[in-house]
């Protein structure tokens, strides 16, 4: 690999990035679907072992396709270290619980996908790690929240569903100030379009499932840190946890990277012509779009996302009724409770992603009865504003 890939452009670097060659020079990467790896000598294993001699042990612990998407990843994003999940949740457990401890202290998020929240809300404190939950676009709360025994923040931004967006670089302040680390789940804004390492954040998670796959075949997920971060505390939580990546998997992600730009800029674009049309409509209540200027956090965004987001978080009228007779006329959006599709895909959190949560809990996060999330494809924007034209009754 060139050693002047740093200097090219991210749409270079997600064609070339990480790419090795075996000795028969194959254009596209290989293949490595073995478990383990042989050694010339008793001695060159033991050295190995002891990370004194580079190269390959076992599978689980690294793999020649899995480390190309892995070095591929951290050139997209700008980090040291990518270490590749074998899905997003995997990620998001292994970036917090591999750092916090019997006795530490969890402040995150309140608006976040189900299963991150179980993570923090009840599966941390099993282990005895409390957590806090607080407002995100509040940083009076995030400050309120903090303890001497504070060892993580984390957050998602823009969040799921109802995309509210958090203001990056101020609750990393906070969190070094406190001696914390800030780990952030950007997922919803994907890497083109905002660099939470840049802003502050020691941590990124993303679920290598939605848009970095993009066509709905392979699950995945990568934890991007300082090589600080994965040699103190990243590394050893993956290897004896094992939540590994398949190489198989790692070599469709690859092949995913090479057309990722263009795959989110033609859908972000889409979105935000849809988001429009959404939010003039008469049976629509609200839209809620980063690419809008009506974004409650418009400000933050302008400050840290340089583009919108594949993502549409939209409340019809008629509460639930309303809401399921819509997603039902829908002849392009499929009903499905992924994103990031080439597919464009809606649901309805209350009874899906986020249904495990307390109708109370939902009021408070604005997950109303009518909110839908979308997920735009790679369909024509006139065809999908078509679609919804019809299916909100025009």
């Amino acid at each position: 690999m060139s050693k002047d890939i740093g200097n090219w452009h991210p749409d270079t670097q997600l064609v070339h990035g990480g790419s090795m060659r075996s000795q028969w020079g194959e254009t596209s990467e290989a293949m490595f679907v073995t478990q383990g790896f042989v050694y010339d000598s008793a001695e060159q294993a033991e050295a190995r072992f002891l990370n004194l001699d580079p190269g390959f042990q076992y599978s689980r612990f690294s793999n020649p396709t899995v480390t190309m998407f892995e070095e591929r990843m951290a050139l997209l994003e700008g980090a040291e270290v990518a270490r590749a999940t074998a899905t997003g949740m995997a990620a998001v457990t292994a970036a917090i619980l591999c750092q916090a401890s019997a006795g530490d202290h969890i402040v995150a998020g309140r608006a976040l996908f189900g299963s991150c929240r179980y993570i923090v809300e009840d599966l941390a404190p099993r282990f005895g790690i409390e957590t806090t939950l607080v407002d995100g676009r509040n940083l009076d709360e995030w400050r309120a929240a903090i303890r001497p025994n504070t060892k993580v923040l984390f957050f998602e931004s823009p969040t799921n569903p109802t995309l509210e967006v958090v203001d990056i670089a101020a609750v990393a302040n906070i969190a070094h100030a406190a001696g914390a680390r800030l780990v952030v789940d950007n997922v919803f804004a994907t890497a083109l379009y905002q660099k939470p390492l840049a802003l502050g954040a020691d941590v990124v998670a993303y679920s290598a499932t939605k848009h970095i796959d993009g066509q709905g075949r392979c699950l995945g997920g990568v934890v991007l840190c300082s090589q600080e971060f994965n040699d103190n505390l990243l590394q050893v939580f993956l290897r004896q946890t094992g939540p590994t990546m398949s190489p198989f998997n790692a070599w469709v992600m690859l092949k995913a990277l090479e057309t990722f730009s263009l795959r989110v800029e033609r859908q972000c674009a889409s979105a935000g012509r849809l988001a429009a049309f959404l939010e003039g409509h008469p049976k629509v209540e609200r839209v809620i779009y980063p690419g809008l200027k009506s974004h409650p956090q418009a400000d933050v965004i302008a400050k840290q996302m340089s583009g919108g987001s594949t993502m549409i978080a939209v409340e019809v009228k008629g509460e639930r009724q309303g809401a399921f007779a819509t997603v039902n006329r829908l002849k392009i959006v499929k009903i499905s409770n992924n994103l990031g599709d080439a597919k464009s895909l809606i649901t309805h959190p209350s009874t899906t992603t986020h249904q495990r949560f307390s109708e109370d809990v939902r009021q408070e996060l604005g997950i109303r009865q009518g909110l839908l999330r979308l997920s735009v494809g790679l369909e024509h924007a006139d065809d999908l504003i078509a679609d919804f034209a019809q299916a909100l009754g025009d």
